[in-house]
């Protein structure tokens, strides 16, 4: 094989096992999505998802262009209040689902210029950093509905 053909030949295998590389990463899967309905005038609205992964990774952020700000939340009874918490990260561990729900962890969406009007769909991206340190990011469109 002359020299030339050899290198291009390695060239391209490099190039065939980075992509495979970076398509190693494990894909989260999002269930039960939706965006709680909003009336006008309300300062906040939240979103709601189950999350589960075949490998231990974090949400470290997430966004929609429908809202200046997401913020993950939890919600915890103390003494008889109800307390909410921003958080930086939420962990979901490896082949156990994490679910974003009223009254627990959630999405918070903050300065939105028009009320979540049920129907509609909202898009969203929310990244996910693995054991290895890489952020992926996956987007998901969410229904709107009314509070169950």
């Amino acid at each position: 094989m002359p020299k030339n053909t050899h290198c291009l030949s390695r060239f391209i295998a490099a190039i065939c096992l980075l992509g495979w590389l970076g398509m190693a990463h494990a894909e989260v899967k999002m269930t039960d999505a939706w965006v709680r309905a909003s009336n006008p005038g309300q300062s906040v609205a939240a979103a709601y998802v189950t999350l589960s992964s075949p490998q231990d990774v974090t949400l470290v952020y997430a966004e929609t262009e429908r809202a200046g700000t997401v913020e993950m939340h939890s919600m915890t009874m103390q003494n008889g209040v109800m307390k909410m918490r921003s958080m930086e990260e939420l962990p979901v561990p490896a082949g156990k689902p994490v679910k974003l729900a009223p009254g627990g962890l959630h999405l918070m969406l903050f300065e939105f210029p028009t009320p979540f009007k049920v129907g509609e769909q909202v898009k969203f991206r929310l990244c996910f950093k693995d054991k290895q340190g890489k952020i992926t990011d996956q987007l998901i469109t969410m229904p709107v509905k009314a509070a169950p």
